[in-house]
């Protein structure tokens, strides 16, 4: 896979908490540029540590993390900073959307944070909630969406500074089944345009999408598999 644009070498966290816990232990991976990769495993075992690490939200133990020919673990904080807000996107399971704000509004916080003007903020929003099919919800507040709806949103708000990847942790962990398969569509639209996609998820439906499958179990890769079966 020379066309990584995300890789790990003997990538390990360790959490000190009064007792020693390994999550995640030497994890070599890489991720093809473009591509839609889902992490699989039960829960508890890592997925979600090994996420954040890719995504610069925590700092490994040991090992490094590549985006690009950036690399994660010896940049400064005001630069990782910089590069998550350029050019990562993160969806949560649980939105994470700001009650008091319209979508419109949710959508415009990144790129305000930005420093995009109003009015391009606005034209942003509108165009990635249309993109999502809310285009008719845009002055609705989180507690008058549906939980399909709010996921929706928090898809638009991760796009809103056009990043070069996608990291969504557990996006369908609270939907049902018909919220479920709309969430995949609008995934594979994400993916469609270019961008890479890596998703934590336990769903058999979003791991059918995937072109590659990572099988993470007790912090450590037992798995990379694409969609001809190969291992990697």
């Amino acid at each position: 896979m020379n066309n990584a644009i995300i890789r790990t070498e003997k990538l390990s966290k360790v959490y000190d908490r009064g007792f020693r816990t390994v999550a995640l232990q030497e994890v070599n991976l890489q991720i093809p540029r473009g591509s839609l990769a889902c992490i699989m495993g039960p829960s508890g075992h890592g997925k979600s540590t090994l996420l954040h690490l890719l995504g610069g939200l925590d700092r490994p133990s040991s090992g490094k993390v590549w985006l690009d020919e950036v690399e994660l673990t010896s940049v400064a904080a005001d630069r990782l900073a910089e590069i998550r807000a350029r050019k990562i996107g993160f969806v949560f399971q649980f939105f994470n959307l700001l009650p008091v704000l319209t979508s419109l509004e949710n959508v415009q916080v990144a790129m305000m944070l930005a420093g995009v003007s109003k009015k391009e903020q606005q034209e942003r929003a509108a165009e990635l909630l249309n993109l999502v099919g809310l285009g008719d919800k845009l002055r609705a507040r989180p507690n008058q969406l549906s939980g399909g709806q709010r996921q929706r949103v928090a898809i638009a708000r991760a796009l809103a500074n056009d990043p070069e990847i996608l990291l969504m942790d557990e996006p369908s962990g609270n939907l049902d089944s018909r919220a479920e398969q709309e969430l995949l569509e609008q995934i594979g639209q994400v993916n469609d345009q270019g961008k890479t996609v890596v998703i934590v998820t336990h769903s058999e439906s979003v791991a059918a999408m995937a072109q590659h499958r990572i099988y993470i179990r007790d912090g450590q890769l037992m798995g990379n598999m694409d969609t001809t079966g190969e291992n990697r």
